[in-house]
């Protein structure tokens, strides 16, 4: 008997990004029981997934874990949320603290998962997303937050795609001229990048820069910056 909501369009596409093969089979398990005609990539990487999302056009639903290669704390969530706006991502993750879920939805998830809840919640999320609404464990009280943070929070989320990839550059301690051939422009961009940082972030230095994300970062990002 089919459930509520549920459809078997084929036109759906959907990315799991995570590097945990046996988790991603339990989450295509759960896809392919609601959505059977749909398209589902997996990918085990930040780098992979936004491939996936150039390479098909139209995605409904990524499947994002916080902690594989190419995320940073927060970035990769900011990144795709920067450079595809119109594609819901739902974070997928061990991680069950409330400032971590807190964090994730003030910067455009549509949905938190805790890894540890079972195949039949995760459906009733991915239902709940995909019908336009968002879901976050239904135990966990979001409440009030820091006002500081949220500002810092609203802050980075003015960051262009490019300008979260020059940030998370900096968190590592590239240089200008390296961060230019990283991303294959003149060290004069790479300048101008870091300016717009520093004004949307209202900070005077690279260093505060990645010390202001880093605060809502839970100690994720790398604190060594350029000198």
């Amino acid at each position: 008997m089919e459930e509520a909501g549920v459809s078997d369009n084929a036109s759906y596409h959907f990315v799991i990004a995570d590097d945990h093969p046996l988790f991603r089979g339990a989450l295509r398990q759960a896809l392919e029981t609601l959505y059977p005609e749909a398209g589902i990539s997996e990918v085990g990487t930040l780098e992979d997934a936004a491939t996936q999302l150039e390479k098909h056009e139209e995605v409904d639903l990524v499947l994002l874990d916080l902690s594989m290669p190419g995320m940073r704390g927060f970035s990769g969530l900011m990144y795709l949320r920067a450079q595809y706006q119109s594609v819901p991502v739902v974070i997928v993750s061990a991680t069950e603290d409330v400032s971590t879920i807190r964090r994730c939805m003030e910067l455009g998830s549509s949905g938190f998962i805790p890894k540890s809840l079972g195949i039949e919640v995760i459906r009733d999320a991915v239902l709940s997303v995909m019908a336009g609404g968002a879901w976050t464990p239904p135990d966990v009280d979001l409440g009030e937050d820091d006002d500081e943070l949220l500002d810092m929070v609203h802050r980075l989320a003015t960051l262009t795609p490019q300008q979260v990839r020059v940030l998370m550059m900096l968190s590592e301690g590239l240089l200008n001229k390296q961060i230019a051939y990283e991303l294959s422009v003149s060290e004069a961009t790479v300048k101008a990048h870091v300016s717009a940082i520093l004004q949307k972030l209202g900070v005077e230095s690279r260093t505060q820069a990645v010390i202001a994300a880093s605060r809502i970062e839970l100690g994720q990002w790398q604190a060594a910056v350029a000198r």
